[in-house]
């Protein structure tokens, strides 16, 4: 059965709705998330032994790190892989502790630069100015949306849409459109790409999965905006589609969320430490050249030092004394 293309006017009341009910979910007391949390990842195993397929969880920062654990803890055991090389040291560290399987990296970092392009400000930003640099009469509309903010059908005639770059961007990257849009904007002496996680990271990541039948567990939070955001509201925690079947059970979490949750499941980590340490000599780095394990060493935090230690403040919220978030230090 074919889908109903909605009018603009649906479409606009469809985006409202999905973010009032992203909203609601975002509300609900720690406890109820965590339940529900539990529930989606047991839907997403459930079905994918419905339709014949593995799960494995994707593993970078804090956030997976702690869906890893979340997800043994609730009785889900499914491999856990990385492209370790990417993260600080000390994510590294947790990574072993952990037993996490490690994925070779698709590409350098020096390759990236200078084959594809440097990820400035944002992935959202540099795939728009991506966008200007490469153009084509397929996306002349959205080129001219990125300039202007002016959409065409697809996005359903909109005025002022998100889709225009910020003016302060736009100043700096723009001038590929200069005699198109009849404006005097800047052109950046270096290529821009929001790709560098593509060639580095996922691409590796789904090699793996296919290998391996598999499909991913994702520690993404739509709280983290941008274009998270706008995929989780718009598929929720579980999404089976055509081309991508993965399942991100934090979706409605907030930085508290996460933050509580990680302190449960250093705990729950340290009470368990004979499971990490047999998924760790199951791991190459686990074992000596001649075959013998090593000593297991368990880390004192499951919290990345990076991270420093999550504290409370004078308002009670939780944060942590480090960095806030992180990412591969491609862009730094």
């Amino acid at each position: 059965m074919e889908k109903k293309e909605l009018t603009t006017e649906e479409w606009k009341a469809e985006k409202k709705k999905k973010k009032a009910q992203m909203a609601a979910m975002q509300a609900l007391p720690y406890e109820v998330k965590i339940k529900r949390a539990e529930l989606r990842a047991h839907e997403f195993i459930d079905e994918l032994n419905r339709r014949g397929l593995n799960a494995h969880v994707s593993v970078g920062g804090l956030d997976s790190i702690v869906l890893d654990i979340f997800l043994r803890s609730i009785g889900i055991d499914v491999p856990a892989i990385s492209v370790s090389s990417l993260e600080d040291k000390s994510i590294q560290r947790v990574h072993r502790a952990l037993g996490i399987e490690f994925v070779k990296s698709g590409k350098s970092k020096v390759q990236v630069l200078n084959e594809v392009g440097f990820p400035v400000i944002s992935k959202k930003i540099a795939g728009r100015i991506d966008t200007l640099q490469h153009p084509t009469e397929k996306n002349k509309t959205v080129r001219h949306a990125i300039i202007t903010g002016e959409c065409g059908e697809q996005g359903h005639f909109a005025k002022n849409s998100r889709m225009q770059m910020p003016k302060k961007w736009l100043k700096l990257f723009g001038g590929y459109e200069n005699e198109n849009e009849g404006v005097n904007y800047q052109i950046p002496d270096f290529p821009v790409s929001n790709k560098c996680c593509l060639y580095i990271k996922e691409q590796p990541c789904d090699k793996w999965a296919k290998e391996h039948n598999s499909r991913p567990f994702l520690g993404l939070m739509a709280s983290e905006g941008g274009q998270r955001e706008e995929a989780l509201t718009d598929h929720g925690c579980n999404y089976f589609g055509k081309t991508v079947i993965r399942s991100a059970p934090f979706t409605p979490f907030l930085r508290q969320d996460i933050l509580t949750l990680a302190i449960e499941m250093d705990r729950w980590y340290h009470e368990h430490l004979d499971i990490f340490e047999r998924a760790f000599h199951e791991q190459p780095y686990g074992r000596n050249h001649d075959g013998s394990l090593k000593e297991y060493q368990p880390v004192e935090s499951i919290i990345p030092e990076i991270y420093g230690t999550i504290e409370k403040n004078q308002d009670g919220e939780l944060h942590t004394t480090g960095a806030q978030r992180t990412g591969c230090s491609l862009g730094r």
